[in-house]
């Protein structure tokens, strides 16, 4: 696959840098130092990916996104910018952008962000022809639920790359998470993208289920019919085990029998049955630990990490959260039969500080109950449930008294990253101008009160002359 892509800004020199290295990795090429210059290219020739300035002279990167994407919307638009504030990155995902490149950037991550775009690309227009393929056929069965994970934050495009990876392995998976962060999202990719997709998916939740009843659950009742339990069911397909640090010990010493010798026995049998299933477990536990203290069975935590997949909780993933709210809404505007409501820009970022204790699972639930209440088209902060405006205050509250805490082990430049990120969260503007002064101010009567009020030596120390010394002391209205 040779990718034909297009870049576009007006910085001359960062023309240069991408000329010079999509040549060395001989990916071909067209540069660009207006928007304008691009649209008129496009009329003859198509762009496999596009990486565009978001401000530039004339046609800013925004207005050429939806340009380029009228004419076609399936071509990866990868926005730069050294803007990089929040609303920048909310409003290039909202008008189709593949990727955001704040300024400066690595220019190897570059590449690899327009190799991934690429990729897309080409995904993207297999799946089209698919549809087109599919739209022609007689239905045979029905379809796949919608098991699809989004996301194009740098953590979750390494979960997608795991995802690829091990989907058509037949190894066992565990997958790390806090609750609502999707594990069983990525359980069901895995299953829908691997060899066994046309059987079954089983899933199983350890803390829903009493524990005296999971081995039944689980291995079934010999007294009883056993082509209702759990494994029977997921002959030939995928069992999910969901919380499995919360499986009793008993069940963990036969589970790990049917992940070595694909073979189980049901409760009150000595008759040992075969079963072909790949295991997938999901935990929010510790289980490392939980193998340390003897909660866990060692050989079948080590039987299960062989691949493991680290899910980001949300609060680390925030810039996710515009693209997964917009889809949450669209979902819940279908379900509703009704039309799907907008976030306006002050409630995104509002809700991009917010803790998230409940994840994905939370800004899902909270699409649902907007669509719900809100009467109107555009949702405004006022519409938000009071223990989300509750919730940005109480954090705020923690983070300050976590600050306070570590204060004695902090260095200087920590406290002030902790002072200008307070500012910032909480709206303040021209922080500098309030900032600098007080410096100065902390500087200058530190360094007098040591020499003793002495403003020759105090001067020397500072590094600045006696008449700037004397100059600020008169504009700080230092005594």
């Amino acid at each position: 696959m040779n990718p034909m892509i297009w870049v576009i800004d007006d910085d001359t020199s960062i023309r240069f840098v991408f000329d010079k290295a999509l040549d060395a990795n001989k990916i071909t090429h067209r540069l660009f130092e207006n928007a304008e210059a691009a649209l008129d290219a496009i009329k003859k020739e198509t762009p496999d990916v596009i990486i565009s300035d978001i401000r530039m002279p004339g046609m800013d990167g925004l207005s050429l996104i939806k340009r380029i994407h009228e004419i076609d919307e399936n071509i990866p638009f990868i926005i730069m910018t050294a803007h990089s504030d929040l609303s920048s990155a909310i409003d290039a995902y909202d008008e189709g952008s593949f990727e955001y490149l704040p300024k400066p950037f690595d220019i190897d991550q570059a590449i690899s962000v327009i190799r991934r775009a690429a990729v897309h690309r080409v995904n993207m227009l297999q799946m089209l022809d698919q549809k087109a393929q599919q739209a022609v056929a007689p239905i045979t069965e029905p379809a796949h639920e919608e098991t699809e994970i989004i996301g194009k934050s740098p953590a979750m495009q390494e979960v997608f790359k795991f995802i690829g990876r091990i989907s058509k392995t037949e190894l066992p998976v565990l997958i790390h998470g806090e609750v609502g962060t999707g594990r069983s999202q990525v359980a069901k990719a895995l299953h829908n993208h691997g060899s066994r997709k046309n059987n079954k998916f089983v899933s199983i939740n350890m803390s829903s289920v009493a524990q005296e009843m999971v081995k039944y659950e689980l291995f079934g009742d010999a007294s009883k019919d056993i082509n209702e339990c759990a494994i029977v069911k997921a002959d030939g397909g995928t069992l999910f085990i969901s919380e499995i640090g919360d499986m009793p010990i008993e069940c963990q010493n036969r589970l790990l029998q049917l992940i070595q010798h694909q073979e189980y026995t049901p409760i009150g049998s000595t008759e040992q049955k075969h079963a072909n299933v790949r295991i997938i477990a999901s935990t929010s536990h510790d289980l490392e630990h939980m193998v340390e203290t003897g909660a866990f069975n060692s050989d079948l935590y080590y039987r299960l990490n062989i691949i493991n997949i680290n899910i980001p909780p949300l609060r680390d993933r925030n810039n996710d959260i515009p693209m997964l709210a917009k889809h949450f809404l669209a979902q819940s505007a279908i379900d509703g039969h009704t039309e799907p409501k907008k976030l306006t820009s002050e409630v995104l970022v509002f809700l991009c500080r917010l803790p998230w204790p409940g994840n994905v699972r939370q800004l899902k639930n909270l699409c649902k109950y907007l669509t719900i209440m809100v009467t109107g088209r555009d949702i405004q902060l006022v519409d938000l449930p009071s223990e989300f405006l509750h919730a940005n205050s109480n954090q705020n509250k923690l983070n300050n008294q976590a600050n306070v805490q570590n204060k004695e082990n902090a260095t200087w430049q920590d406290l002030l990253r902790v002072w200008v990120n307070t500012k910032l969260k909480s709206g303040e503007h021209d922080i500098l101008n309030e900032a600098v002064p007080e410096f100065e101010r902390i500087m200058l009567e530190a360094t007098l009160n040591f020499t003793g009020n002495h403003k020759q030596e105090s001067a020397k120390l500072l590094g600045w002359g006696r008449n700037t010394l004397t100059r600020k002391i008169k504009e700080l209205n230092i005594n």
